[in-house]
């Protein structure tokens, strides 16, 4: 009979072996408008047009549009707002309360079958963790690769002009909401903070694009974002969101988006992203009022993170910033290895281990959830339990099995006893953080449990990032610190014999140093840790130890998410170009790389032959002026070249120009007709059928060209190339020959003018200014058929 079962169970387990996914288990491609995804959930990335394409089509649409529709479109950008918000709320408050109820049920059966047999608990426990662990790493590889992680570089990357593909579809936020709920709720070393900062990107994106056609889940009157500028706002608001939602500080979030992830801003965009921000926290607040009443089950006081300290230390002296100063020192440090070694392991695992297949993730990942439960519940086993303070202290000890709190008794002889190490191994990690900030619970932990607890957690955090489950650093950075903090708390309290020094506070500010040693943010997580405490007292002390930590770590290395970019291949520009850059020119970096541009009128096939030849996004558009000179009128894209080819509509069998000062050019293109899909391929060239008859007629790029690109001289210094690409958010630039003459200058006078006001009122011009002003005007007309001289290069 036994050998029957055994039997049985080997072939239920080859079974559900041989279902598990293999790396060529997915596609390469979906044939949707999702893109393809390879099985590591990339295959390259692309720069986004966040340049206005000024073509024919455009200055048409814009001159069709009234105010009456710039009130509208304004509105529906602030509605967005609005959706994002609330969006971002809601899954923010699904993720907190499944996470908690998970952990919940996980320590509430652990303790009631561990008062039978600590062996049979330990079971329990351990496979209630890997199901969980499981059910989050099979959805990553099968169902969303690209949710794997916490998403942060690959949203910067966005916000900075990369398109990493796969990364704001709507599989891949249904991939990160479930895989955080149960890699968190599993009891990983992980957050669910930086996912939440992806979910609200991709919720922002799915809006901006009108929902997913894919899915079904799309709707007309929402597609009225039509440029990447417009998603690139909306990307923004909810990164902002996400960090209001897993941090209730909607000031925080609003900073983090301007200080961390965004390399373009404006006022008006700062606006939309605070209210943004405003909705999350009501939204929030609104859920955790309503839980209150019990209808959450075991979701409580814990869960949204807030960890209220304002009963803790009043004052501090002089003599406590020494040690404070250490702790900014220790975070730097500890920060900065923290970087390094996930980065080589990462590395590792990119290129060696995750390459054998999903197989290997989904067991990676499941023997790190055994190895985290074994240690989790293992080593409070070793701790003596220690016996619970007075009576008169304001929290409850031992706490009742099955809730949040202090004072945990596990494994403990007396009833009136608790296990300190336990105390933070049984508990969610927010709550775990919110007994190490307590305050009133001096000498509630031992310091070889706090060592223990740092060296095993630090070490577990190191190995379970970059594992195919999303993934968050900054609630493990936050009990990492707060534990080395509470250390140097208990050290300072033994060395002044001070009643009014409190070990919570030290805690505190260990998260922040530590945080600022790895992440090197300052201002915005400073917010942030105000926000989440409570405590405006304690600002001075958060900002002397950040800006010490982030010194220290700046020594040694890049902050984690810069180098998890670079470690994922997202080539972002910095805010400050590489010295090198001021002893190069533009031809210079250029190099002697051939241009390869198209005539105003080009033959079909030779158009063909071009795009199959390279890869290039942009090529020049030159015609003959009517000295017989070759100029420069303009910049078109690969995107749109494409669309001219398989639409056909816009073939003509002469070779002549059309003349683009008459009012009666025919529009056969809307300007949708160019819009790319949101992260997506889009048109390929292999997409194009064209037949013989088709390569033997001609296009006219005329309308369709950009005929103001950016232009610069080819010995401006690559630094100044470099601040004017990255500021404006380019994606090409023209170098030509230095100018023979100059038709005219704007100066900030020529700027300054009201909308009501015509040419002959201009503010602040004298009427002298304003006839040389006229007479440069009608010049400029006299010249308008002369471009640019031909270039020397393209930079992109």
């Amino acid at each position: 009979m036994l050998s029957n079962q055994l039997q049985n169970g080997v072939e239920t387990a080859k079974l559900i072996w041989s279902r598990l996914p293999n790396a060529e288990d997915v596609s390469d491609a979906e044939g949707d408008e999702d893109g393809g995804l390879r099985s590591d959930g990339f295959d390259g990335v692309e720069s986004l047009d966040y340049e206005v394409i000024e073509n024919y089509a455009y200055r048409q649409e814009q001159a069709r549009r009234g105010k009456l529709y710039i009130w509208y479109y304004v509105g529906v950008k602030w509605f967005f707002a609005l959706l994002i918000g609330i969006g971002t709320g809601l899954a923010a408050v699904l993720i907190n309360i499944s996470v908690e109820n998970f952990a919940g049920w996980k320590y509430s059966l652990t303790f009631t079958i561990i008062e039978k047999s600590y062996v049979a608990g330990f079971i329990v426990y351990t496979m209630f963790n890997l199901a969980l662990v499981f059910s989050s790493v099979y959805i990553i590889t099968q169902f969303a690769p690209a949710a794997a992680g916490s998403g942060i570089p690959e949203i910067k990357g966005y916000l900075n002009g990369i398109d990493t593909r796969g990364i704001l579809l709507f599989r891949t936020l249904i991939g990160k909401i479930s895989g955080s709920i149960g890699s968190v709720g599993g009891g990983l070393a992980l957050g669910k903070e930086g996912p939440l900062v992806h979910t609200g990107a991709c919720i922002a994106s799915l809006l901006g694009q009108g929902g997913s056609t894919k899915y079904h889940l799309s709707s007309r009157w929402l597609q009225i974002f039509k440029s990447d500028r417009d998603r690139r706002d909306l990307v923004t608001c909810g990164c902002a969101a996400g960090v209001a939602a897993a941090f209730r500080a909607p000031v925080g979030g609003v900073l983090f988006a301007l200080e961390e992830v965004t390399s373009w801003w404006r006022s008006q965009l700062m606006w939309r992203v605070f209210f943004t921000s405003a909705v999350v926290a009501v939204v929030v607040r609104t859920a955790m009022g309503w839980c209150k009443s019990g209808k959450c089950g075991h979701f409580g006081s814990g869960g949204f993170i807030i960890w209220e300290v304002s009963d803790g230390q009043d004052d501090y002296s002089f003599m406590e910033l020494l040690p404070m100063a250490i702790i900014g020192v220790i975070g730097g440090l500890l920060g900065a290895l923290f970087n390094q070694l996930t980065l080589y392991i990462t590395h590792w695992r990119r290129n060696y281990l995750h390459k054998k297949g999903n197989r290997v993730k989904i067991i990676e990942a499941c023997l790190i959830s055994v190895i985290t439960s074994i240690i989790s519940f293992g080593l409070p086993l070793f701790r003596k339990c220690s016996a619970c303070p007075d009576s008169d202290i304001p929290i409850e000890c031992p706490r009742q099995s099955g809730t949040y709190g202090n004072y945990v008794n596990f494994f403990c002889t007396n009833k009136n006893e608790y296990n300190d190490l336990a105390t933070i191994f049984f508990n969610t990690q927010d709550d775990a953080i919110r007994n190490l900030f307590s305050a009133k619970t001096i000498h509630e932990y031992s310091a070889q449990s706090l060592l223990t607890f740092l060296v095993m957690f630090y070490s577990l955090a190191v190995v379970t990032f970059g594992t195919a489950v999303p993934a968050g650093q900054f609630v493990p950075g936050i009990m990492i610190g707060s534990t080395y903090g509470r250390l140097v708390g208990m050290f300072v309290v033994r060395l002044y014999q001070k009643t009014n020094i409190e070990e919570g506070t030290y805690a505190l500010l260990g998260a922040a140093s530590f945080l600022g040693g790895s992440m090197r943010m300052t201002v915005s997580l400073c917010v942030i840790m105000v926000e989440i405490t409570n405590n405006l007292k304690l600002l001075p002390l958060i900002m002397l130890v950040l800006l010490i930590s982030k010194a220290v770590g700046d020594a040694f290395n890049e902050g984690l998410y810069e180098e998890q970019a670079r470690l994922r291949g997202i080539p972002l520009l910095e805010s400050r170009p590489k010295n090198l850059m001021r002893k190069m020119t533009a031809k210079e970096a250029c190099g002697n790389k051939k241009v390869s541009y198209f005539t105003r009128v080009v033959k079909v096939a030779d158009v063909l032959a071009i795009l199959r030849s390279n890869n290039h996004n942009g090529f020049p558009v030159v015609d003959e002026s009517r000295n017989g000179e070759t100029m420069v009128i303009g910049l078109i894209l690969r995107s749109h070249l494409l669309v001219l080819l398989q639409s056909k509509a816009d073939f003509q069998h002469s070779p002549l120009a059309v003349d683009m000062r008459s009012q009666s050019i025919p529009i056969r293109h809307n300007l949708s007709d160019f819009v790319k899909p949101v992260t997506s391929k889009g048109l390929s060239i292999n997409d194009i059928h064209l037949s013989p008859d088709d390569l033997e007629m001609y296009i006219d790029l005329a309308p369709f060209v950009n005929p103001s690109p950016y232009v610069v001289p080819e010995d401006m210094s690559l630094t100044k190339v470099y601040n004017l690409f990255r500021q404006l958010g380019l994606r090409h630039i023209f170098v030509v020959p230095r100018a023979s003459r100059v038709i005219g200058m704007i100066t900030r006078k020529d700027l300054l003018f009201e909308d009501n006001e015509d040419s002959s009122s201009v503010e602040l011009q004298s009427t002298s200014v304003r006839a040389e002003q006229r007479a440069g005007s009608r010049v400029r007309r006299r010249n308008s058929d002369i471009g640019s001289p031909l270039l020397n290069g393209l930079l992109a």
